[in-house]
């Protein structure tokens, strides 16, 4: 009885809390100009450490401290966002975001907090996957489109965002509606649906109404286009030189169809040079004349985006961290040049790893007030931009209560969510090629694996193992190193190879951000030995004889190079694993593979990229 009593004791604290929150909404007009400006900052506490180097702090930000709830009152937050390392655990995340929540209802005018995330699904999700459902990411979604429309793209939505509002979460950073049509995209390629721009506009449409039907903010991006560039912004400034036309009919064209069918809550730019649409310059911090990125250009944000494609929501701005911007500008500047644009809200404009960088906060707050005072920023236009945010979090926020741990762990990797991510793996399963080779026949019995790693190896071993009907012998290579030798005789003692392999390799916004990037340099010298070693398994196959089936495990556009390897050729689009227990390694894809290549299903996924 006592532990009822305290239980309907807090659910009454957290309803009162939950209706002050309500009540807090205020026109930005009535905000002092500090309290808008704050509003227009979303931070990132990715990492926090009470003492030390800002740079040597590798401590994930899982409980709020009480410097960084204090500087969220302090100078009225707007948002946050949250990475992997801020949300290991359901019980944990929805504490972190009560907390947050409460924090922002200590400011002097308080409002409730955007908090936000990068959970599009497949190889962009931040949240455990053993714990959330992840999907198998947006080209798979792409790959039943002939068959199935926009079904997948809106279940989907619909399911992470039932999860995400659990948890507090109350911002995802999707869809992405680049339209991939460049083989080389390092950053998009398996983020986006597909190459035709109807098609990407469809299924981008369906997710952010099915997004926001949750009272989740959905946030397209990346405005006004990344798909087709061949260089990572987080690592360097993408030049886009297409004609108008060509942007229009493409790159702007899904932008366009969802701003008229259903505007999304946010969009969020690009940190993308397209002189077509504004070549106008400006020096950069190492004194050089550069073309305007469209996150810094007015012509873009404000012309283009508000004026002529209508938009009146809130836009926000890639992570200004980011190379694209960061190699450019000093953080205040960037932070500037974005408002000046007319971007509503700047994200990750500062590092905050250790108590020293609330200083540095401190410093950009009393900067942007001096560029106001001094007329550099438009004082109406930030009062107009805080207002955007606000009706935002009026239409989303307003009724939040806290979250329930409880419900939070019934809502996230529920049977009928997992369920429903099993089915979307199978339907994306897309056969490029077959000569009499798939399903597989009894013969079949001694198969040698080719895989990436050897947590893929043990996915598509167990997958393959617990589905068949017979008795099954595999052994495995490991690209990422095995012995020649044994590979050798592996090879010549089985009766099928199955091969593997996926490209391009993981680009610094799947692991999290600029955080990552000097952790890829190593990854990455790794996996470019791996294509020769794949090449040369490959041959050493067809001198063998062995029949081969060669399977894409992420952008197909690498198939032409391992096709003539192969009697039958797969795509799957993702190779997500779930470490479930010491000995047990699974994910949707390689279960999916595996109901294919046993013929306990049918490969009707269809390729959305040409190869």
């Amino acid at each position: 009885m006592t532990q009822f009593l305290k239980h309907i004791g807090m659910v009454i604290a957290m309803t009162i809390s939950a209706s002050g929150a309500a009540k807090s909404l205020n026109h930005a007009s009535e905000l002092p100009l500090e309290a808008q400006l704050g509003q227009k900052l979303m931070l990132d506490f990715r990492y926090y450490c009470d003492s030390g180097r800002s740079k040597a702090c590798r401590q994930g930000m899982t409980e709020l401290p009480k410097a960084l709830a204090d500087l969220i009152a302090k100078h009225h937050i707007g948002g946050v966002i949250l990475f992997a390392e801020n949300v290991p655990d359901t019980t944990q995340i929805v504490k972190l975001t009560n907390d947050l929540q409460t924090a922002a209802q200590q400011a002097k005018h308080p409002q409730p907090l955007f908090i936000s995330i990068d959970q599009e699904g497949g190889r962009v999700a931040r949240i455990n996957r053993a714990e959330a459902t992840s999907f198998t990411g947006n080209m798979s979604i792409g790959a039943t489109y002939q068959k199935h429309g926009t079904h997948y793209a809106s279940v989907v939505a619909t399911a992470i965002g039932k999860e995400l509002n659990s948890l507090g979460i109350n911002v995802n950073f999707a869809p992405t509606v680049d339209v991939n049509n460049n083989a080389d995209n390092p950053v998009i390629n398996v983020r986006s649906f597909s190459e035709n721009p109807l098609e990407v506009a469809k299924m981008g449409a369906a997710q952010v109404e099915a997004f926001e039907a949750q009272n989740v903010v959905s946030a397209l991006k990346h405005f006004p286009g990344h798909g087709d560039t061949s260089v990572d912004s987080h690592t360097g400034l993408p030049l886009v030189k297409h004609d108008l036309q060509r942007i229009e009919q493409v790159e702007l064209a899904p932008f366009k169809y969802i701003i008229d069918k259903h505007a999304p809550g946010m969009i969020m730019t690009a940190h993308i040079q397209y002189p077509v649409l504004d070549n106008s310059t400006f020096v950069n911090k190492q004194g050089e004349a550069m073309i305007k990125p469209a996150t810094l250009s007015r012509k873009i944000m404000h012309d283009l985006l508000r004026e002529k494609l209508n938009y009146q929501g809130v836009t926000v701005t890639d992570a200004l961290d980011m190379a694209g911007i960061s190699h450019f500008f000093t953080p205040t500047s960037a932070v500037i040049e974005t408002f000046k644009a007319g971007v509503d809200i700047a994200l990750m404009p500062i590092a905050i790893r250790t108590p020293d960088d609330i200083k540095k906060l401190d410093e950009l707050m009393s900067a942007l007030n001096a560029a106001v005072a001094l007329g550099e920023l438009n004082k109406t236009e930030i009062a107009q931009s805080a207002q955007r945010i606000i009706s935002l979090k009026q239409q989303f926020l307003a009724d939040q209560a806290p979250r329930s741990a409880a419900i939070a762990k019934a809502t996230l990797g529920n049977p009928s969510h997992r369920q429903l991510e099993s089915e979307l793996a199978v339907a994306a399963i897309t056969q490029v090629k077959n000569q009499d080779l798939l399903p597989i026949q009894a013969k079949h019995k001694r198969i040698h694996l080719v895989m990436p790693d050897t947590q893929k190896c043990h996915a598509l071993e167990q997958a393959l193992l617990s589905l068949s009907k017979q008795e099954l012998n595999i052994t495995c290579s490991s690209l990422q190193g095995f012995d020649p030798k044994q590979a050798d005789q592996n090879i010549t003692n089985s009766d099928l190879i199955i091969a593997a392999h996926a490209n391009p390799q993981q680009s610094a916004v799947e692991i999290g951000g600029m955080d990552d990037v000097k952790a890829l340099d190593s990854f990455k010298l790794k996996r470019n030995e791996q294509p020769k070693a794949l090449l040369a398994l490959l041959k050493q196959a067809k001198l063998a004889g062995k029949p081969t089936l060669f399977i894409s495990l992420r952008a197909p556009y690498e198939i032409p190079t391992y096709v003539s390897y192969a009697q039958a050729v797969l795509a799957s689009y993702a190779y997500n694993v779930d470490v479930v227990s010491k000995n047990m390694i699974s994910g949707p894809a390689f279960t999916a593979l595996a109901k294919v290549i046993l013929g306990l299903e049918k490969p009707e996924g269809q390729l959305p990229v040409s190869i």
